[in-house]
């Protein structure tokens, strides 16, 4: 099995929708799918891979604006974060009342809990609670390729934002150091925005993380 991680950057905040398959079966899941559905679809098809699921990391308005035309042209599940479901409902709750286009997401068909473990097909994700920039907010860690994908909780040389509802600057630290730094520094990290980068890299440079910026 060689695990494929596509990049799909889409919509006016340049989010990351991954879509992430094993060549060989063809079983594939779908991050955090935030806008262009078009995009994602051609994605989908020039791949040739079958779509098994949504993963949802967190319920913000920029991350979930394409999951109901994706859930219904694949007829796949939605799976998230317990308690993340209410900002899927509420456009106020998910910032995107605020920008003048309310964006209301169907609701989950599996809410996650820390150490779930989510299977589709070949492709198995350890789940991993992260809140602080949400509030049930999570991560995925494909433990057999050391891949992590972590939404917003952590980027490359910063952290999520925590000025949002149901955000904590203290519960966001916290989950990246009990849930992400505790992780080998050769995982990959996949982010909701922005290149990728490693556990190690942040762990020995992120300024968030080093204590050269208290947030």
């Amino acid at each position: 099995m060689a695990v494929v991680v596509e990049t799909i950057v889409v919509g006016p905040f340049e989010v990351n929708c991954y879509l992430v398959y094993d060549d060989l079966s063809g079983d594939a899941v779908i991050f955090d799918p935030g806008a262009d559905e078009q995009l994602i679809f051609a994605a989908i098809e020039r791949s040739g891979v079958a779509p098994k699921a949504i993963l949802l990391t967190h319920g913000h308005g920029d991350h979930i604006a394409a999951i109901s035309p994706v859930k219904s042209r694949y007829d796949i599940p939605l799976y998230c974060g317990d308690g993340e479901e209410a900002l899927l409902a509420s456009p106020s709750a998910n910032v995107s009342a605020l920008l003048g286009l309310p964006i209301v997401a169907p609701p989950p068909d599996v809410k996650l809990r820390h150490e779930d473990y989510v299977a589709m097909g070949s492709l198995r994700f350890l789940v991993l609670s992260t809140p602080g920039h949400s509030p049930a907010g999570v991560c995925y860690l494909l433990e057999t390729e050391g891949k992590l994908f972590c939404g917003d909780t952590l980027f490359a040389g910063s952290i999520g934002r925590t000025d949002l509802p149901g955000g904590s600057t203290e519960t966001l630290l916290t989950s990246i150091r009990k849930n992400i730094l505790t992780l080998p520094d050769s995982v990959v990290c996949y982010p909701g925005h922005g290149p990728a980068t490693t556990v190690g890299a942040e762990r020995r440079s992120n300024p968030f993380l080093t204590g050269e910026i208290y947030a």
